[in-house]
């Protein structure tokens, strides 16, 4: 059986610190599938991948991006993470803030990752994220009237 864990932090070295979008792609089957559920960005087989981290994800990672892990599930076939997921909005980012200009604002979000592996490489991953928190954090979501938290989630998560 496949080391779950090392296939997925191979994966996410290739995504967030080499940025590599072929190195990437190497780590996936063939019909793997990526879903940002709340913004529905990602993409399904390799060639609609490859165009998705090539021009939606990986150059539009802003620098100071840093993934702090919190826990981490692995089971037969699958591997369920949690996350802080941090970053200052510098930069255009399609695949999570579609059409939102830089703010320069800095974001903490606790993030969940739930990874399908098949064949020794990643089959599939949903990404989950509170994304009222995210456009709290940047400005564009500031009702003091909604029960909407910005920063707080992300600090909250290693709280009891």
């Amino acid at each position: 059986m496949a080391d779950l864990s090392s296939l997925w932090e191979e994966h996410t070295r290739d995504e967030f610190v080499t940025r590599d979008v072929e190195a990437t792609l190497a780590t996936m089957v063939e019909d793997a599938y990526v879903n940002h559920i709340p913004v529905m960005t990602g993409g399904s087989g390799k060639a609609a991948l490859r165009e998705f981290y090539g021009r939606d994800f990986i150059p539009s990672m802003p620098p100071d991006t840093a993934l702090t892990p919190i826990s981490r599930t692995v089971g037969e076939d699958q591997l369920v993470d949690e996350m802080i997921f941090s970053f200052t909005h510098t930069q255009e980012m399609p695949w999570m803030l579609p059409g939102v200009p830089p703010t320069n604002r800095r974001v903490e979000i606790p993030l969940v990752a739930i990874v399908r592996f098949r064949d020794g490489k990643l089959a599939h991953e949903h990404i989950y994220w509170d994304q009222a928190s995210v456009l709290k954090q940047i400005g564009l979501l500031d009702d003091s009237n909604l029960p909407i938290y910005g920063v707080e989630t992300a600090h909250k998560i290693s709280q009891p």
